[in-house]
C-alpha cells in the first residue's frame, strides 16, 4: 500500500511538471496578474485597499490540477507583478501577498480534492476564504501596515486615520482590521468563489483536454 501511495504520488509530480502542465500555470498565472492590476476600491475600506479577481484563475488552476499548482500559479502571478510594478516594500508586501492568497487557495483545494463534488468546493471556499479573512487581519496588523508607514515614512496612525475617514468607528488597529479588513477580504473571498464556482466547470474541461486527463 505504501508503494502505491508514493507511485501515486511520483506520477501526480511528473504530471504537475509535465510541459502542458507547466504552461497551464504559467497562462493562469498570467491572467491573474492582468486580474491583479484591473482592481478597485471598495466603500467602506481605505482607498489603498483595492479589489481585483485575481485568485479566480489560481483557484481554478488549483481546482484542477491541485494544491501544488494554486501555489506555483500564486507565486507566478506575485512574481510578474513583481515584474511590472517592482516593490514599494522590498518584497515585504508582495510575500504578504502571495501568503494571504495562498491562505484561501490551498485549504479550498484540499477540502475539494479529498472528494470532488459541488458541496466540497462550497465547504472549501468558505473554509478559504475565512482562512484569508484570519490571516489577512493578522498580515496587516503586524506586517503590511507598519511596512508600508515605514516605507513611505508615515506613521501607522495616518493609516488609520485614513480608516476613519470612510468608518468613524475605526479608531485604532483593532478596530481597523474589524471594520475594514477583515470585512475587505470577506467580501473579497465571498465574490472570488462565486465567480469561481460559476466558471470552473466549464474552463476545466478545456484545461483536461489540453492535458489529455
Amino acid at each position: 500500500m505504501s508503494t502505491n501511495f508514493n507511485s501515486n504520488r511520483k506520477q501526480k509530480t511528473a504530471g504537475l511538471l509535465s510541459i502542458e502542465s507547466l504552461t497551464i500555470m504559467a497562462m493562469l498565472g498570467g491572467i491573474s496578474v492582468v486580474l491583479m492590476l484591473l482592481d478597485f476600491p471598495l466603500w467602506f475600506a481605505p482607498p489603498f485597499y483595492k479589489l481585483d479577481f485575481s485568485e479566480v484563475p489560481v483557484l481554478i488552476g488549483a481546482f484542477t490540477l491541485g494544491p501544488a499548482a494554486g501555489i506555483i500559479i500564486e507565486m507566478i502571478k506575485i512574481l510578474l507583478n513583481f515584474v511590472i510594478n517592482f516593490t514599494d516594500t522590498a518584497g515585504v508586501g508582495e510575500i504578504a501577498n502571495f501568503l494571504i492568497g495562498c491562505s484561501m487557495v490551498v485549504p479550498a483545494a484540499v477540502i475539494y480534492h479529498r472528494n470532488k463534488k459541488l458541496k466540497s468546493a462550497i465547504i472549501g471556499l468558505i473554509a478559504g476564504t475565512l482562512c484569508m479573512v484570519v490571516l489577512g487581519g493578522f498580515m496587516n496588523a503586524f506586517v503590511l501596515l507598519p511596512t508600508y508607514a515605514y516605507f513611505f515614512k508615515i506613521p501607522v496612525d495616518s493609516l488609520i486615520g485614513m480608516g476613519t475617514k470612510v468608518n468613524a468607528a475605526i479608531n485604532d488597529m483593532k478596530t481597523f482590521i474589524f471594520y475594514a479588513v477583515a470585512p475587505f477580504n470577506l467580501f473579497k473571498g465571498t465574490a472570488v468563489s462565486l465567480i469561481t464556482l460559476l466558471l470552473y466547470k466549464r474552463l476545466s474541461r478545456v484545461i483536461k483536454a489540453v492535458l489529455g486527463m
